[in-house]
């Protein structure tokens, strides 16, 4: 082992950047995950092929008419740009002759792109959350003992595996968080503008992710305010934060607007409004107000203590992290109390936006998808806290603590081993609410058992289709999916197993390295 290899091994950073591509590789299924993904994917393509964006047989379950007649998806771009680079890779390496006379799923192309794409947002998304918990003046060791809850315990790990955008999201606005925050203690004109562009990027990708981009000068604004900085130092850093920043988001909504304008012929509506009009026309009994027809004590109670979707049970390190700020508030630091402040600010913002929504939690997803990129957000807070506040806790508060934690790593690795729409196809049965966290733990032991059919899980007699029936009866990884789906040849589901149990084996031991050089740091 040469001295250079030796020297990467014993930085923690490094191990911490192995650990998150590993982790994305090994929890594939080789599908994008969901619908809204697999559509999005094919805007990639649409962009560099000839290929539209919406094929006619998807209509009326997917696409919106727009300008000429044609039909295009509603999503925002950014998502799409983001799977351009493996899309090129992906469709290059489908059309190898090795693999010319497969074409069934998960195809050729799908495998590339979510791998690719997975292990590039986890690796950068551990690289930024460490980066921000160092700037939060959190030592190296409570800062990789966050980020390694942020990838394993919150539905960071889910949305790592089901790629919908929501760590892209997360990704942008941590680095939006960290570099603008980079500007306010050294006035690096640079950092604002990466800052600036990171949370410009997640207005091409969602349009409500503004209140991101509000939140973060929220944020700098706070932490002014709690160092109680003098008057006359925040109207210079404000002209020059006004100079950068809002050149820079402006240019980014004059792009999704264009991108707006080039579907539908408006620069100023949203899909919403083409999406409620087609809806309308086509089920008259729609109320006027659709798609804003739930009511908001609905939209908001269920967020917060709906057995199908709270965020307190899908993430419980965010009540572990809500507790510890509480308790300890007036211990942390400055920026810490601004942090989280603004976070708890934002997540109530996002819980009541979406609260009227017809499709308030996200439909097919594990949680509120909509608000889980923010509750990642504070949840990940909670393990660093619990370190560095160790000796003004008691015996109890800890131990408490760290059953959430280990609490929180058991319900996201549940997550993975289906696909997930299974417990919503079984809610049609089996009505709501539904604990689809307890229904998952059952659905796994009787799938471990082969009592499916005993226990009233048999989805084929549920009326599915085969397609359906194939994915939800089988572990969620790419190589028992490869071997239910049965078309791919023998040889490549074993070697494709083998590579799973290496990199399952190579996770392990990196951990491991990484637990053995931590304690070597101060």
């Amino acid at each position: 082992m040469t001295s250079s290899l030796q020297q990467w091994l014993r930085d923690p950073l490094f191990l911490l950047c192995v650990t998150a591509g590993l982790l994305a590789f090994v929890v594939q299924s080789g599908e994008v995950g969901t619908a809204d993904t697999a559509h999005r994917l094919q805007t990639t393509h649409w962009l560099w092929t000839s290929e539209p964006q919406v094929f006619p047989y998807e209509y009326p379950e997917f696409g919106l008419h727009g300008r000429g007649g044609r039909l295009y998806s509603w999503y925002g771009i950014g998502q799409s740009l983001l799977m351009l680079p493996a899309d090129l890779i992906g469709t290059w390496i489908e059309r190898w002759p090795v693999f010319s006379e497969y074409s069934d799923d998960p195809s050729v192309r799908s495998i590339v792109v979510s791998c690719l794409t997975s292990i590039l947002v986890n690796v950068l998304s551990a690289l930024a959350a460490f980066r921000f918990l160092g700037q939060l003046r959190f030592s190296v060791k409570e800062s990789m003992a966050g980020v390694l809850a942020m990838m394993f315990c919150t539905t960071h790990l889910h949305y790592t595996q089901n790629m919908t955008e929501n760590n892209y999201i997360l990704l942008l606005t941590l680095a939006g968080f960290s570099f603008q925050y980079e500007w306010l203690r050294t006035g690096s004109r640079r950092a604002l503008f990466i800052g600036s562009t990171a949370l410009g990027l997640n207005l091409l990708t969602r349009l409500t992710t503004g209140m991101d981009l509000i939140a973060v000068g929220v944020f700098l604004f706070l932490v002014v305010w709690f160092e109680a900085a003098a008057a006359h130092d925040l109207w210079p850093r404000l002209i020059t934060y006004c100079k950068i920043a809002a050149p820079t988001y402006s240019f980014f909504f004059v792009l999704d607007r264009a991108y707006q304008f080039y579907r539908f012929g408006s620069f100023t509506n949203t899909y919403v409004a083409i999406f409620a009009q087609e809806f309308r026309q086509r089920d008259p009994t729609l109320p006027a107000n659709f798609p804003w027809n739930t009511p908001f004590h609905t939209g908001v109670l269920g967020a917060l203590f709906q057995p199908e979707k709270s965020i307190f049970l899908f993430d419980p390190l965010l009540v572990l992290s809500i507790f510890l700020l509480a308790w300890l508030w007036k211990r942390l630091t400055p920026e810490v109390r601004a942090y989280a402040a603004t976070c708890l600010l934002l997540l109530l913002a996002y819980i009541a936006f979406y609260a009227r929504y017809a499709f308030w939690a996200g439909d097919f997803s594990w949680g509120d998808r909509y608000v889980s990129s923010i509750v990642e957000l504070i949840a990940f807070l909670a393990v660093p806290l619990l370190l560095r506040y160790r000796e003004h806790l008691s015996t109890l508060i800890w131990r408490v603590g760290c059953v959430l934690v280990a609490l929180s790593l058991m319900i996201q690795l549940a997550s993975l081993v289906f696909w997930l729409p299974l417990e919503n196809y079984q809610m049609e049965t089996l009505g709501h609410p539904t604990f689809v966290i307890a229904l998952r733990c059952k659905n796994i032991v009787a799938f471990a058992l082969g009592k499916m059919d005993a226990w009233g899980l048999n989805t084929e007699a549920m009326g599915w289709d085969q397609w359906d029936y194939v994915h939800l009866t089988t572990w969620n990884f790419l190589p028992f999916l490869l071997r239910r789906v049965g078309t791919a040849p023998a040889w490549v589901v074993n070697a494709t197993l083998a590579v799973w149990i290496a990199g399952m084996a190579l996770l392990v031991g990196v951990l491991l390295r990484l637990q053995r050089t931590l304690r070597n740091v101060a």
